[in-house]
């Protein structure tokens, strides 16, 4: 049986199974994987901002350094710089924030602006989450294979068959356990299997396809899969082609009871949300005239 998905609950916007999020992405730095998610300064980000509430985005994600290695050293007051006006400018506009960050000090420093504490790097600074529950917002629990922050991945093998999974439901559990000691209730708590990070494409392959299990961990489930490499590998698709993979895996992961989805692109995401949603019975079509 396909697990209800857990609802999430932010400063009172309730996303469940009628009524999946979807998480836009705004990155401050120039060298991001994929370039039309690139803004250099806080205007242009606001602009954008201002089309993905327009196209039904939920959340708006604003990260200030590029995952993996490549690129250049971004210190925290380099972080704070980038991410914190962008932060301020969006409390103005009707939607939620987030923070990309893996980085006590940059939340700190954007207290009183954040919803949302995407922590990347599954808790390599032990203070974020303590940093999420005092400010009254949610916390993503991720999962990267024990690799510190800006590892690409190399040599990964979690064992044969069934392995990953279990590695990665593990690690959830341990991830939102530790965040409930914290004082965060259920509801804020967020977990993320965390695709291509400390993962070969064959591992998130299998990861979206057990969604289902991550569901029943009983948290909201956060799938990141938009324009990623294990997308293009499997499709043999540059970033600037992944938009169908991403939709498809997207549907499967909706249909298997993720409740968050981290997309760039917000209209297409947020139409194959609302069509799956309608599919499984959990959201009733905006209008039924045929037929009568």
């Amino acid at each position: 049986m396909i697990p209800t998905p857990a609802p999430l609950i932010l400063r009172g916007h309730r996303f469940d199974a009628a009524h999946p999020a979807v998480m836009g992405i705004i990155n401050r730095n120039t060298d991001s994987f994929y370039g039309p998610a690139r803004f250099g300064d806080t205007h242009s980000a606001v602009e954008r901002a201002k089309q993905m509430i327009d196209e039904g985005v939920s959340i708006i994600d604003i990260g200030g350094v590029r995952a993996g290695q490549e690129g250049d050293w971004v210190t925290a007051a380099e972080e704070i710089e980038r991410v914190k006006p962008a932060l301020e400018a969006l409390r103005n506009l009707p939607v939620l924030t987030s923070l990309d960050t893996w980085r006590s000090e940059v939340a700190t420093a954007c207290s009183g602006l954040v919803d949302l504490v995407n922590d990347t790097w599954a808790g390599a600074d032990p203070e974020l989450v303590h940093v999420a529950a005092a400010e009254g917002a949610g916390y993503v629990v991720s999962h990267t294979g024990g690799l510190p922050p800006r590892t690409d991945p190399s040599n990964i093998d979690y064992g044969p068959g069934d392995a990953v999974v279990l590695n990665v439901l593990q690690g959830l559990r341990k991830g939102a356990e530790r965040a409930e000691r914290a004082g965060l209730p259920h509801e804020r708590i967020l977990v993320d299997p965390t695709l291509d990070f400390g993962k070969t494409t064959l591992n998130s392959l299998a990861l979206v396809a057990a969604t289902d299990r991550i569901a029943a961990l009983g948290y909201p489930v956060l799938q990141a899969i938009s324009r990623k490499d294990f997308v293009g590998e499997t499709l043999d698709l540059p970033s600037d082609e992944r938009l169908e993979g991403s939709l498809a895996a997207t549907a499967i992961s909706a249909w298997l009871g993720a409740t968050v989805f981290r997309a760039h692109d917000v209209r297409a995401t947020r139409r194959v949300l609302d069509m799956v949603a309608s599919i499984r019975g959990d959201r009733p079509p905006a209008r039924t005239d045929r037929g009568r």
